[in-house]
C-alpha cells in the first residue's frame, strides 16, 4: 500500500470498464457544483442516476456505456473529469480503488484488491508484501470514507477480531504444511469457534468469557503435534476431484458471456480449452481433474517456492482486505476462501502460457518471468470478474450450506482440491 502507484494509461487493463461506480450524495453535490454552467453539466445530469431509496453513500451511480466503460473514460485511457477538474470531483470508489480502507479500534487499515493488475503484481511478487506496517494517514485515500468494521458491536467476533485474525494468519504462515492442509486447519478452527459463538443457542457470555474460550481454543492451533495430526487425517481423505473441477469450470463459463471488458472471455476460454484439450473447453470433469493434478505436480517440481508465495500472499491479503466479520460466521468465510483458492489454482495451471511452460520443462529465470506474468493475469481477472460478481457470491453462499458440520465438510472438499 505504501508503494502502490496507479499506472493510468500504461496499465494493461483499466478500472474504468466493467465496474459499478456508486456516488455518494455528498460527492454528487460537489460534482454538480464544480461542473455547473460548464460543458459537462448536461453530461453529468444525463449519466449519473439517483436512486432515492438507497443509502446516502450509494444513492447515485454512473451509468456505463454499452461496452461497460465509464462515459467519462476518454480516448487516451484517462478520466476526462479528473483531467479537467482534478481528483476532488471523483467518487470515493474512483479515488480509493484498488485500495480498501477499514476503520478499526486502532485507526484505519488499508489493504488492496487484486482486481487491479498493478496491485496484483505488488502483492503476489514482492517478498513479504502482505504484512501490516504503520504508515502515514496521508497514504489513506479519503480517510473520511473508510468503511466501518462490519459486524454487530459487542459480538464476540467483533470484540476479539484481532486475536482471531492473528491466529488465522499464523496458521497460513505454517509453511511446513501444504496449503490444502492449512485451509483445512482454518476450517477446523472456524468450526470450533462457530460451535460456541454461532451455535444453535446464542452465546450469552461477555467479552471476558469469550476471551476465555479463545484462550482455550487458539493455543491448540499453535501446537505442531496437533497440527501434524490434523494434516495426516486430512491427507488421508479420499475425495473425488472431478465434481470440483466441473463446478469451478462452470463458474468460469458462467462469467464468459456477461463479464465486461475485452480480457476476461478470451482468458477463460483459453484456460478451459487448455484443461479440456478441446477448443470449445468442453471436457469430462474427471479428465480435467487428472490433467490438473498432473500439471500441479510438474509446476511444484519446477517452481514450487514461487507458486507457494503467490498463494500465501493471496490468502493473507484476503484476511487483510476483507474482515471475516462480513460473513455470517467464520466457517462461511473460510469456505469462501478455500473455493477461491481452488478456482485460482485451476486457472493458473490452465493458463495457456503456463501449460506451454510445463510442456517445455523450462525452469529458467525467463520461465519464472512468464509464470509471474501469467499469475498476475489469473489473479487479477478472477478477482475482478468472478469473485465479486453478485450471482457468484449468491452461488457461493448457497454452496456453503447451513453452517456447522455441513459447511466444514464442503470446506474440506475444496481444500482437498488445493
Amino acid at each position: 500500500m505504501l508503494e502502490f502507484q496507479c499506472l493510468a494509461e500504461r496499465c494493461e487493463d483499466t478500472c474504468c470498464v466493467g465496474l459499478r461506480v456508486p456516488v455518494s450524495e455528498e460527492r454528487l453535490w460537489q460534482l454538480r457544483q464544480v461542473v455547473a454552467g460548464g460543458p459537462d453539466e448536461a453530461r453529468v445530469d444525463a449519466v449519473v442516476h439517483v436512486e432515492p431509496a438507497r443509502p446516502p453513500s450509494e444513492r447515485a451511480f454512473i451509468e456505463m456505456r454499452s461496452d461497460g466503460s465509464c462515459p467519462f473514460f476518454d480516448t487516451e485511457r484517462l478520466c476526462s473529469l479528473q483531467r479537467r477538474y482534478g481528483e476532488q470531483v471523483l467518487s470515493d470508489a474512483c479515488v480509493s480503488f484498488p485500495r480498501v480502507a477499514w476503520k478499526t479500534a486502532e485507526g484505519v487499515e488499508v489493504a488492496g484488491s487484486l482486481a487491479c493488475p498493478e496491485m496484483a503484481r505488488l502483492v503476489l511478487l514482492k517478498e513479504g508484501a502482505p504484512e501490516l506496517v504503520p504508515g502515514p494517514m496521508a497514504q489513506v485515500p479519503r480517510p473520511e470514507a473508510a468503511r466501518p468494521m462490519p459486524g454487530t458491536p459487542g459480538d464476540a467476533y467483533v470484540v476479539h477480531f484481532e486475536a482471531i485474525r492473528a491466529a488465522a494468519l499464523r496458521l497460513l504462515h505454517r509453511g511446513e504444511f501444504p496449503l490444502a492442509s492449512r485451509l483445512a486447519m482454518l476450517g477446523q478452527l472456524a468450526f470450533r469457534l462457530d460451535s460456541v459463538f454461532r451455535g444453535a443457542e446464542p452465546f450469552e457470555g461477555d467479552a471476558a468469557q469469550a476471551g476465555a474460550v479463545l484462550a482455550e481454543v487458539l493455543p491448540a492451533f499453535e501446537v505442531t503435534e496437533t497440527l501434524e495430526e490434523m494434516h495426516q487425517g486430512f491427507s488421508a481423505l479420499e475425495i473425488p476431484g472431478g465434481p470440483c473441477a466441473g463446478l469451478l469450470s462452470s463458474l468460469l463459463k458462467s462469467r464468459m458471456g456477461v463479464a465486461r471488458g475485452e480480457r476476461f472471455a478470451p482468458f477463460a476460454r483459453g484456460v478451459l480449452a487448455s484443461l479440456a484439450g478441446s477448443e470449445d473447453g468442453a471436457g469430462e470433469p474427471d479428465s480435467m481433474w487428472r490433467e490438473y493434478v498432473a500439471r500441479w505436480s510438474r509446476l511444484e517440481a519446477s517452481h514450487g517456492e514461487r507458486v507457494a508465495q503467490y498463494f500465501l500472499h493471496y490468502t493473507v491479503n484476503q484476511w487483510l482486505r476483507s474482515p471475516f466479520t462480513e460473513a455470517p460466521d467464520l466457517l462461511a468465510y473460510v469456505f469462501r476462501l478455500a473455493l477461491r483458492v481452488a478456482l485460482l489454482r485451476l486457472t493458473l495451471v490452465g493458463h495457456p502460457e503456463v501449460a506451454a511452460l510445463l510442456a517445455s520443462g523450462n525452469a529458467s529465470e525467463d520461465s519464472r518471468a512468464v509464470l509471474d506474468r501469467s499469475a498476475v493475469e489469473c489473479f487479477s481477472l478472477v478477482s475482478r470478474h468472478v469473485e465479486q460478481a453478485p450471482e457468484v457470491l449468491a452461488l457461493v453462499k448457497n454452496l456453503a450450506g447451513s453452517g456447522g458440520a455441513e459447511t466444514l465438510g464442503k470446506t474440506l472438499v475444496f481444500a482437498r482440491f488445493c
